[in-house]
């Protein structure tokens, strides 16, 4: 007859345990109101400003978009690099899609 070996059951370590990483919250500082009239008060400033403004008048002017919409006006071509004003190089977008930079398929920025 052939002798049956018994099975041992081999003691499995115990899993680790996750532990959670503290999130430091970062300190809030207080806005500097002075700083930011002295700021806002500059002619390039308040020149750049009025010209957005103007846009958005024409904007809502011609139809296309309306007050209090939630929408920014875009220039498809930027007046730093040459465009313009015009109607024919305004269009209303989301504030969102505006105010952010192109990404990459890992939302990375673009350069």
């Amino acid at each position: 007859m052939a002798v049956k070996k018994k099975r041992v059951a081999k003691k499995r370590a115990a899993p680790k345990k996750r532990v959670a990483k503290k999130r430091v919250a970062k300190k809030k500082t207080k806005r500097n109101y002075a700083k930011e009239r002295a700021y806002d008060s500059k002619p390039e400033v308040k020149k750049r400003r009025a010209m957005r403004n103007r846009a958005r008048y024409k904007m809502i002017k011609a139809g296309k978009s309306k007050v209090g919409d939630g929408k920014d006006v875009d220039h498809v071509t930027e007046i730093h690099a040459g465009g313009s004003n015009d109607i024919s190089n305004l269009k209303s977008v989301n504030a969102s899609k505006n105010r952010s930079y192109k990404r990459d398929k890992n939302a990375r920025r673009k350069k």
